[in-house]
């Protein structure tokens, strides 16, 4: 998935995935399943599943920012499902049990910092695709590129803006989302390719 360039301002530095690569490969891959065979489309096409509240993880070790995030979060039009985690080590723990479609990280955390728990996840298959937002009062360039060198998706500096940190969180779910969709449609057009080289 390709990214967009980042930039300094007084309070925000960001690094954002661009939607238009996994968009478009969702959108090619509904075409090929549509002409997959002479059936009606609708019985080609898996129907997309029902949307269900989005998780979202706060990774932050000191709760009062927890709580302001999480207070922000509730202002939003949807109704997201959030947990918490206060240290490096716990934060992997509830990606395993939360699964969630988002994670606020923050970098300066106990036992293991948001760099490295940022370069775990994004190592590991099972976790890559998951949106990492850093919540951080760091602001120093050096800081911003070893963010993106251990894969952040996108960069928010202390103290948060909540109508900047809710443009960011509808945006990186929005790629989550499409992510899904994509793995989805493939997974389906796998499933049909292998009922024809079956036959």
């Amino acid at each position: 998935m390709g990214y967009g360039c980042w930039s300094v301002g007084t309070n925000t530095v960001h690094w954002r995935r661009s939607l238009q690569p996994c968009a478009e490969r969702v959108d090619e891959l509904k075409t090929i399943l549509s002409r997959a065979d002479d059936k009606p489309r609708a019985e080609i096409m898996p129907e997309s599943e029902s949307p269900a509240r989005s998780r979202i993880l706060i990774a932050d070790d000191n709760l009062q920012n927890c709580e302001l995030l999480e207070a922000y979060l509730a202002e939003a039009d949807e109704d997201f499902e959030i947990e918490m985690a206060f240290d490096g080590p716990q934060t992997l723990e509830k990606v395993q049990q939360f699964q969630p479609d988002l994670i606020l990280l923050d970098i300066m955390m106990p036992r293991m910092s948001g760099y490295e728990v940022c370069q775990r996840l994004k190592s590991d298959p099972k976790t890559r695709d998951i949106p990492i937002l850093m919540v951080t009062a760091l602001n120093e360039i050096g800081d911003i590129e070893r963010a993106v060198e251990a894969g952040c998706d996108d960069f928010l500096t202390k103290p948060v803006n909540r109508l900047e940190l809710l443009t960011r969180v509808r945006s990186l779910l929005r790629v989550r989302h499409l992510t899904n969709e994509r793995d989805r449609l493939l997974a389906y057009l796998q499933e049909l390719e292998s009922r024809s080289g079956a036959h």
